[in-house]
């Protein structure tokens, strides 16, 4: 079952509001015992077609929750929200967690309010049971993360540079700061750099009494730019002008194109005429104009007024292009040697389906024979991923210590950035309901890591993703001053909000 399937599937709502006066409670009860049965029927048929898969016990009633979840949303609630409000009840409105103790606890006093005989209604669950799906989510979050700290629920996430390699100091900063978590990412440096920075953090981790754990992130199938190639010593490109995508090394024959190869060639013979580009995260658009014997000849459409700088190994992107990757490459494989044996976390890129999450699986367990409590990080990244995402986590979360990072860069080019933030809490609310981790990750507190000063936007934005239950900060000159701050606005907020709860402490601002 699918996101789109379910998108769908709400215009033909099994429920006609419309002829109820859900204002009369009993009216309300009985649809709602209705809507009970059809998401006890529907939820058990996805479970059942999952069931084979799940061998972790400890996931067993999440997966159950994530299907009822499923089974709900298939349904427009809005008139049944509008309904429940005036009478003092739960508006099903924050109910991913618990769906199903949610619904027998209004039920069972809305029986009460038409006083109803109690034996033909759900058993109102005891407290215990009514928060068992936020003890799961902290406890898988706990599986993946390590032991949440007394002062902060979220967890901070920090992507390693270069320098952690050989700079002790700047790490230990860092765990001192409230850094729960590195990142290192496979794309960059080698196994020899990867070793003294963990070493690092191993170290820093004794010296402080902070635990921090390690991610190493797959660099995956990312199409990238090779070499460039300029005409007439040009630094910059222009909307208008062309460039020239080669699958091999470039080679000036054409003195008014910018030329350069592309680091996975193959992606090129998938591409049409009239395909959408994108280049360094979006800084740069441009539409196939023709394929050539070279590869293809792209149009740029969209670029910076004062043009931008074309460089090598920046990323490529084709939304309206389903690529076919494996989401392994040779390399990935060569890196799992190392990163099965030394990281805590695997960040996997370009997972688009359960078969995909089933191939790292294997690749895991020929490398670790032993059972291996080694988490795994799906990027969700593309349409694939998104619409795939209940299959993934099932196939995961099954065997394994799991969580999601709504990797918000490469899926903004790949649904449009109208569609991000409808998208986002559209994941978050899907893995609150299965009880897994999210991560809240790309250009959070972009202005303060790279340059010091952070603008006003990314301050709201850093505030939001307490919603999550990790935000990864990218590496930086002032890094380490954005953890203190992110460290601080998420304590701050954890008082205002806890997932979508608002918590109403007393306020003292006026």
């Amino acid at each position: 079952m699918t996101i789109s399937t379910l998108e769908h599937n709400q215009e033909e709502d099994t429920f006609d509001y419309l002829a109820l006066d859900l204002s009369d409670p009993c009216v309300l009860l009985n649809t709602l015992q209705k809507l009970r049965q059809v998401v006890i029927q529907e939820g058990q048929d996805i479970f059942y077609q999952w069931r084979s898969r799940i061998q972790r016990q400890e996931f067993l009633s999440s997966g159950l929750n994530l299907a009822h979840y499923m089974a709900l949303r298939r349904h427009d609630l809005r008139p049944l929200q509008a309904a429940l409000i005036p009478w003092g009840l739960s508006s099903l409105g924050r109910l991913e967690a618990r769906v199903m103790p949610n619904l027998d606890a209004v039920i069972s006093t809305l029986g009460a309010i038409c006083q109803v005989n109690s034996a033909s209604l759900p058993i109102r669950p005891s407290i215990g049971a009514f928060l068992e799906g936020d003890r799961l989510l902290h406890q898988h979050t706990e599986d993946v993360f390590g032991q949440t700290l007394s002062h902060r629920r979220v967890r901070i996430m920090v992507t390693l540079p270069m320098e952690a390699a050989s700079h002790y100091e700047f790490v230990r900063d860092l765990l001192q700061r409230g850094t729960n978590c590195v990142r290192i990412n496979c794309a960059h440096d080698r196994a020899n750099l990867w070793e003294a920075m963990i070493g690092n953090v191993r170290l820093a981790e004794k010296e402080t009494g902070n635990s921090c754990k390690v991610l190493m992130d797959l660099a995956g199938p990312k199409p990238r730019i090779g070499l460039v190639m300029t005409p007439n010593q040009k630094h910059r490109i222009f909307q208008g002008e062309c460039l020239v995508l080669t699958r091999d090394m470039p080679s000036m024959t054409d003195a008014k194109c910018f030329q350069a190869n592309c680091t996975l060639p193959g992606v090129l013979d998938q591409l049409q005429v009239g395909a959408t580009a994108w280049i360094d995260d979006g800084r740069i658009g441009a539409r196939v104009e023709s394929l050539t014997d070279q590869g293809v000849l792209l149009r740029i459409t969209h670029a910076s007024l004062k043009g931008s700088k074309l460089l090598p190994d920046k990323g490529l992107n084709f939304p309206d292009t389903d690529l076919q990757l494996s989401p392994l490459t040779d390399k990935d494989r060569e890196d799992l040697d190392f990163v099965a044996t030394h990281a805590d976390i695997v960040g996997y890129s370009f997972v688009q389906s359960a078969n995909d999450i089933k191939l790292l699986q294997q690749e895991l367990a020929d490398r670790m024979p032993q059972k291996s409590e080694i988490a795994i990080v799906a990027k969700i990244e593309t349409p694939q991923a998104v619409s795939n995402l209940p299959e993934l986590i099932v196939q995961a979360a099954g065997q394994q210590p799991f969580a999601v990072m709504i990797a918000r860069g490469d899926l903004a080019i790949a649904i449009g950035y109208q569609r991000l933030a409808e998208m986002q809490e559209e994941i978050l609310w899907l893995c609150e309901a299965a009880h897994i981790p999210v991560i809240w990750a790309t250009q959070v507190l972009e202005n303060l890591v790279k340059k010091g000063i952070p603008s006003r936007a990314e301050m709201t934005d850093a505030a939001m993703a307490e919603r999550a239950e990790c935000v990864m900060l990218n590496k930086g000159p002032f890094v380490a001053e954005a953890v203190t701050i992110l460290d601080d606005v998420l304590t701050r907020m954890q008082m205002h909000q806890l997932k979508k709860t608002p918590q109403l402490r007393a306020l003292h601002s006026w």
